[in-house]
């Protein structure tokens, strides 16, 4: 990935210089470089507050409350997980904070997850399926209050930042349901090739 970044700004500016807009390429980098530290400092505010309502969450037992509701769910989903292992809370909290756009905050807790689940994985050098239905549902991103998109909106000065609510809500739902579905279908038609061989041994 950083050689792909290097060879867009070696790029960039090769082609500034060639059609003679070097000195717009040099201004773009210097004002990209202002915005991007305004970017970063106004999410501080929204991340921090965020953060800390999960850690709120977490310690007065909401999450512990939150995995016991979607316990059916989870029961169903990740049937292959002990019911008490610690991957059910972990798993719980990191969708409460993709829920809430908290990427940031939801990729340790994500990590920490992956961690539990490959606790319970017989083969630990392949994903076992609940680490692939995880991951699934973590790519997909269900949102209820996209809460960093909403933060970025507002630095730049955005009118209605909240209109963006309901037809994100709407998109990855889809996206969620999607992606379960599918991961449904390849642990139920897809067989590892270890599997196949130890099968035909």
């Amino acid at each position: 990935m950083n050689y792909i970044f290097y060879l867009l700004i070696v790029v960039s500016i090769i082609a500034g210089a060639i059609n003679g807009r070097l000195q717009e390429v040099v201004n773009a980098v210097l004002s990209g470089a202002e915005l991007s530290v305004k970017v970063a400092f106004s999410l501080i505010g929204i991340m921090a507050f965020w953060l800390g309502m999960m850690k709120i969450a977490q310690k007065c037992g909401i999450i512990d409350f939150i995995a016991k509701l979607i316990k059916p769910v989870t029961k169903r989903l990740f049937n292959e997980i002990p019911e008490d292992s610690p991957a059910i809370g972990d798993i719980a909290m990191s969708i409460s904070a993709n829920a809430f756009g908290l990427s940031n905050a939801a990729t340790p807790i994500g990590i920490k997850a992956m961690e539990e689940l490959q606790k319970h994985n017989k083969d630990k050098k392949s994903a076992s399926n609940a680490m692939c239905m995880f991951l699934a549902m973590n790519t997909a991103g269900f949102q209820l209050m996209p809460a960093t998109v909403i933060a970025i909106l507002i630095s730049i000065g955005y009118k209605n930042p909240t209109a963006i609510i309901a037809p994100t809500l709407l998109v990855t739902t889809i996206a969620f349901i999607s992606a379960i579905i599918m991961a449904k279908i390849f642990q139920k038609y897809w067989k590892p090739q270890t599997e196949k061989s130890g099968g035909e041994k």
